[in-house]
């Protein structure tokens, strides 16, 4: 029972590390496209809000692995 808190946090782990990879990855891309600041700013924004959610979504993974492990 509690294996399946530890694999589920796991996966959820790795979805918001995925997420986080991407936002590194778009970032970069976007900084080496020499826009004007205005449009990197829009970009850079948009970007901010996936990173966000992304962390929440890694601690509440790392969180249910932890809860998973002790109970388990």
């Amino acid at each position: 029972m509690f294996d399946m808190l530890v694999w589920g946090g796991a996966a959820l782990t790795l979805v918001g590390l995925a997420a986080l990879i991407w936002c590194i990855v778009t970032a970069i891309r976007i900084r080496r496209a020499e826009l004007d600041e205005n449009m990197l700013r829009a970009r850079m924004q948009g970007i901010l809000a996936v990173n966000m959610v992304a962390l929440v979504i890694s601690a509440l993974g790392l969180m249910t692995v932890v809860l998973g492990v002790m109970l388990g």
